[in-house]
């Protein structure tokens, strides 16, 4: 049974960050394989910056097409919106029966993680993976030493999504940043220029 750790994310674009993590993930963990799980754009809130779904999907999938052990997954796109990571978890193990699934989040997420949508059942049925991020304090959580949860010692990157759209738009390089792959589509189709 293969292990996939899901990788969620607007991907808006995805960029160097999300590929050092997912393949610092699938080569120092025990997962056989990530898959980067595009979110949909949520009907009911006004995100005006977030490229349609299919483009960002475009995005992933040409930055993980020279990485056997990460696949670009729409899964989410198929599902009814507003939607939650404990239907999507439940929807996508009983599609892919032969594997066995896992969430990957950042360690600011882990802190608000009993927030979600039965969080409890998540913790049950799934391990998660989480990467370190940078905060002003560590704060421990209430999951401290939860066996389903695995703290993983993958590189810090601070680079943000956010911090790419802003510097096309003002016009700077931001070239390093990005996939040879990605940065061609994002010129060819004039994204995030205005």
């Amino acid at each position: 049974m293969s292990k996939i750790g899901l990788y969620f994310g607007t991907f808006n674009p995805i960029h160097v960050g999300h590929l050092i993590i997912a393949n610092h993930l699938v080569e120092y963990s025990d997962l056989d394989e990530i898959w980067m799980v595009v979110t949909p754009h949520n009907p009911f809130k006004n995100k005006s910056s977030l490229l349609e779904n299919h483009h960002r999907f475009e995005l992933v999938y040409r930055a993980t097409e020279q990485y056997p052990k990460i696949k670009p997954s729409d899964i989410e796109f198929k599902l009814p919106q507003p939607n939650y990571t404990v239907f999507t978890l439940a929807h996508i193990s009983e599609n892919y029966p032969n594997h066995q699934f896992s969430l990957i989040m950042g360690e600011d997420n882990l802190q608000s993680f009993h927030k979600w949508k039965n969080y409890e059942s998540i913790l049950e049925n799934y391990d998660i993976y989480v990467y370190p991020r940078i905060s002003d304090e560590k704060e421990s959580h209430q999951f401290e030493n939860h066996p389903k949860i695995h703290l993983v010692d993958a590189p810090i990157i601070e680079i943000s999504s956010t911090m790419i759209r802003n510097g096309i738009k003002h016009q700077k390089n931001v070239q390093p940043l990005l996939s040879k792959e990605v940065w061609e589509y994002i010129d060819e189709m004039n994204f995030y220029k205005k």
